[in-house]
């Protein structure tokens, strides 16, 4: 060992019994070693540990909805409507409540005007599987009547946390029941779309409902503008 290099060990040693005596008189009777650090994860291992959160939390969420008595509409439902999609999505659609073909199957949009508004996300360059579908209330009101004001108060509280679960950078409501809920107003629709609003911080673009666009194919071109309003939030064109 050299000179140099025995007297810079000789140094650190004295340096560190001299912290030492410090410590015991501050009162510490011992010093345990640090742990390991752990390995930094990677933004591709974050992403999907937080992917699987949220989705294992949507499935807890739907999980404890099941076998739901909250209203009178469990008495003549055949099947909870929760919502289906990606836990992740930028995007989230919210229309008022499922019809006969969703209460048969489960799934919240899948009769004609689920296939309509499939179009209607082909033509923003998405699929299904790529942003969120879901509804106010989570099972369908008898001959699609307007939902009753206690139905929406016992629903109303698991599309939020869908939504907080979720955190989109831009929710579309479909309907006017869905944007008057969402955005607590009475204005009529023909009053809401066509502008951005705000919901829980997030960006909301009112819209007419597909069903109403099979029987109103003139809105077609609105619901249009609507979507390219969209299209350029989320840098989809």
């Amino acid at each position: 060992m050299s000179d140099k290099l025995y007297h810079e060990c000789h140094e650190i040693i004295s340096q560190g019994k001299a912290i030492l005596e410090d410590l015991q008189q501050w009162g510490f009777e011992s010093v345990v070693p640090l742990p390991a650090e752990k390995p930094v994860a990677t933004p591709g291992q974050i992403q999907e540990e937080k992917t699987t959160f949220e989705t294992g939390a949507l499935a807890e969420l739907e999980s404890n909805l099941m076998g739901c008595k909250l209203c009178s509409l469990a008495k003549k439902r055949k099947n909870i409507v929760f919502g289906a999609g990606n836990s992740q999505a930028r995007l989230v659609l919210v229309g008022e409540a499922p019809g006969r073909e969703e209460d048969e199957t489960g799934v919240p949009f899948v009769g004609e005007a689920g296939r309509l508004l499939e179009k209607i996300l082909l033509a923003m360059h998405l699929s299904r599987d790529e942003v969120y579908i879901c509804n106010v209330l989570k099972c369908r009101p008898p001959g699609n009547r307007d939902p009753y004001p206690d139905e929406i108060a016992a629903c109303e509280p698991f599309l939020q946390q869908q939504l907080a679960l979720i955190q989109p950078e831009v929710i579309i409501t479909l309907g006017r029941f869905a944007a008057q809920e969402l955005l607590k107003t009475t204005k009529p629709i023909g009053k809401l779309r066509g502008q951005w609003h705000e919901y829980e911080g997030i960006s909301l673009m009112p819209t007419f409902h597909p069903a109403y666009l099979l029987r109103n194919p003139s809105g077609k071109r609105p619901v249009w503008e609507d979507m390219k309003q969209v299209m350029r939030r989320l840098n989809l064109t």
